[in-house]
């Protein structure tokens, strides 16, 4: 969470900023429990709730010059006020102004009872769109009375101005939430400003304020809800926004700082082991495979404990360089341990290094929910009898022990979370550590979600592969499409179909063809190709369904495997060439990008067909990038720009900073600069006994969510 947007300690009530929300003048029981939606629940929190726009009411135009379709402010005294039914039993409201220039029409629909706030004589300040029906009108504006202190009430009981000075400058404009209108969270603000705002302290060292040239925290705070200027605006949010990310970045480089400093095993990998590990696999390895292989070797020879994140595309070969790490950790006489975040893809891992140890004297064996043979291999695990452990989320359970534990081999950890990766830590000593993943993950994403990790990039693919051919496909086309499937069933291929839901939506039922479903469309695949053998696949199949679906699929007796979302990761069959992808506009990037990673694994032509029909302009930009590219990484900084990043990889629950300041795709300079001030500064003072202020700080709040992730403990 960004600073001071957490429910405060009672120990910390003492604190001015620390006081429930309650407590400040104008708020009270009922309306602290209306802000606690909004995430406010103390004056600190309320300071930092950042406006999400302004309305720059600096300038005000005689009404005789207001432009018709623009956004104006002006000025008068209130001639008239008129309240007149309209067709269904609407209201309209006139409040008619003049400012010797001439005279326009204030006007709000269905809203009577704001004729009781006007009254001839007034004078007034109107914030709106220009409109002319009959005569000069301002539309639905915002209001605020200068002679008097009532301000511009959007809801009913708002309790009076703090003061009688008028919003005419650039004006901040909140997020909202029923029950709290603009005008209120204005003053509220002005308030929390005057009577907290000499407690903020500063926590960012001067040499860094100087360095970055930021502005004072005190100075920033006013400047961000009432700026002088929008310049003063700018600069006050860069100073916001470097602070929350470089707390967030003083967390990351401590808890890396207190990984390096843990005695981890100087493994010895010398020619001999690098000969007899290479005899294994039956290709040549990539450039880029040999270089994150000797990133690895590094790591895995100093003394220190890896911590690395092994970043590649779909089909680049990252299993390959974690199995080069994983025997030479059992060379060395350790076990390994391979997670994977779906039964499907550790039996599918299970295969793969039982086809690359066919003939090694290594011993695997598989930890997943329904394993066979369970109680023999905790056993035989325990005493050491197993060298490499392959399983989900099971080996972090309580009753799996391993005998010596040297490395730890995690695969699509943002599937898993921070937490369980820590946990698996704690089955040995200080085992080191490889992150893999197949999801290209934006640089912003990286220095976040993995900040603490050291990286290495596969970019390149295996020679021999060309790339898949990506077409969107209308529903008129949609016969065209089946004629093409057909020609390459013939020809011998298999087809992957993917579906968003296992079974139809309400809709469907209703006779609405909203959604079609896996198993509706695993009885149209079969209807419209007789001839070969259709299957489905999900996630509430028991394991030994997917197994046997998944074993008959490999071995090209089933042609069409019709599928839910299971199939994103740990398929791997090269002879199935053709992806098509039902209802695809409610796909994300990513995940297109990962569902058509499982075809284009051979050296045959393959394409991924769309069928799709976007009813956003969102969902149609995202179908353009998609078709234009099979570069991973740009369809994954496109996905961010487009959902966010607290969407791209389909939860919020990986590992992700809850900025509240700052916005990871705009940001990226600033956050560049805040990770490489907190790592220089760890590595100067990592006890940070020169800057009390900031460890407090660190110790005491949940910084971007880290105290829950265990990241943010100093010394």
């Amino acid at each position: 969470m960004a600073v001071g947007l957490v429910k405060t300690p009672i120990e910390s009530r003492d604190n001015p900023l620390q006081k429930p929300l309650q407590y400040l003048k104008g708020v009270g029981p009922k309306r602290a429990e209306l802000l606690g939606r909004l995430g406010l629940f103390t004056p600190q929190g309320l300071l930092y709730f950042l406006p999400r726009d302004y309305q720059d009411r600096s300038q005000i135009t005689p009404i005789k010059d207001v432009k018709f379709g623009s956004t104006a402010t002006v000025k008068g005294t209130v001639l008239d006020v008129g309240l007149k039914p309209t067709r269904g039993r609407r209201t309209l409201l006139e409040v008619l102004v003049d400012d010797r220039t001439g005279t326009i029409a204030a006007t709000w629909f269905n809203q009577p009872f704001l004729a009781e706030k006007f009254r001839k004589g007034q004078e007034v300040l109107l914030h709106g769109k220009i409109g002319s029906y009959k005569y000069l009108q301002i539309v639905n504006p915002e209001f605020e009375f200068l002679d008097e202190g009532r301000g511009d009430l959007t809801a009913r009981g708002d309790p009076p101005k703090a003061d009688s000075r008028p919003y005419t400058g650039i004006v901040p404009i909140y997020p909202l939430t029923e029950g709290i209108g603009q005008g209120y969270l204005r003053r509220l603000a002005m308030r929390a400003l005057e009577e907290c705002v000499p407690y903020l302290e500063e926590v960012i060292p001067p040499s860094l304020q100087r360095l970055r040239r930021l502005m004072p925290l005190q100075e920033a705070v006013k400047e961000v809800h009432f700026p002088a200027s929008m310049e003063a605006m700018r600069r006050a949010r860069k100073r916001l926004v470097y602070e929350e990310l470089f707390l967030f970045q003083m967390a990351v480089a401590l808890r890396r700082n207190r990984v390096r400093q843990e005695k981890g095993y100087a493994f010895s990998i010398g020619p001999n082991v690098d000969v007899h590990v290479r005899r294994l696999f039956p290709f040549r390895l990539t450039g880029a495979q040999e270089r994150a292989i000797g990133d690895i070797r590094r790591d895995m020879e100093s003394p220190r404990p890896m911590n690395r994140l092994l970043q590649g595309d779909v089909g680049s070969g990252k299993t390959v360089v974690a199995l080069y790490a994983m025997l030479a950790a059992v060379a060395n006489g350790f076990q390994t341990a391979l997670m994977a975040p779906t039964e499907i893809l550790a039996e599918q891992h299970y295969r793969t290094l039982g086809r690359y140890l066919a003939r090694a004297r290594v011993k695997v064996a598989l930890f997943a929910g329904g394993s066979p043979r369970r109680k023999e291999n905790l056993e035989a695990l325990a005493k050491g009898e197993i060298d490499i452990a392959v399983g989900t989320h099971a080996l972090i359970s309580r009753d799996v022990h391993f005998k010596k534990l040297g490395l730890v081999v995690v695969d699509e950890q943002h599937k898993f979370g921070v937490l369980q990766r820590a946990g698996l830590r704690l089955k040995g000593q200080r085992p080191d550590v490889l992150v893999m993943t197949a999801t290209p993950i934006p640089r912003s994403l990286s220095l976040t979600l993995f900040g603490d990790l050291d990286v290495s990039i596969i970019d390149e693919m295996p020679p021999g592969r060309p790339p898949v051919k990506t077409l969107w496909v209308s529903r008129k086309r949609l016969q065209e499409a089946y004629e093409f499937l057909r020609c390459r069933l013939r020809e011998g291929r298999q087809v992957f179909v993917v579906y968003p839901l296992i079974e139809e939506s309400v809709g469907a039922r209703c006779n609405v063809p909203l959604l079609r479903s896996a198993k509706e469309g695993a009885r149209l695949f079969q209807k419209y190709f007789p001839e070969f053998r259709v299957e489905p696949l999900h996630g509430r199949m028991t394991s030994a369904e997917k197994e046997r679906i998944m074993r008959d699929f490999r071995e090209r007796r089933i042609h069409i495997l019709v599928s839910t979302v299971v199939i994103e990761v740990g398929i791997d069959v090269p002879n199935a060439t053709i992806m098509v992808i039902e209802h695809a506009e409610r796909f994300g990037l990513a995940q297109l990008h990962q569902l058509r990673g499982r075809i284009g694994r051979g050296a045959e032509q393959s394409n991924c067909l769309l069928l799709a029909e976007p009813g956003s302009p969102e969902a149609k930009k995202r179908l353009e990038v998609f078709t234009r590219t099979n570069d991973g990484f740009i369809i994954a900084e496109e996905d961010l720009k487009l959902r966010g990043p607290g969407e791209l990889f389909g939860t919020r629950q990986h590992g992700l900073p809850d900025l509240k300041v700052a916005d990871l795709v705009r940001d990226l300079p600033l956050l560049v600069q805040a990770r490489e001030d907190a790592f220089r500064l760890v590595e100067t003072d990592a006890t940070l006994k020169r800057f009390p202020t900031l460890k407090g700080r660190l110790q005491g709040s949940s910084v971007g969510g880290l105290s829950r992730l265990g990241l943010a403990s100093v010394g």
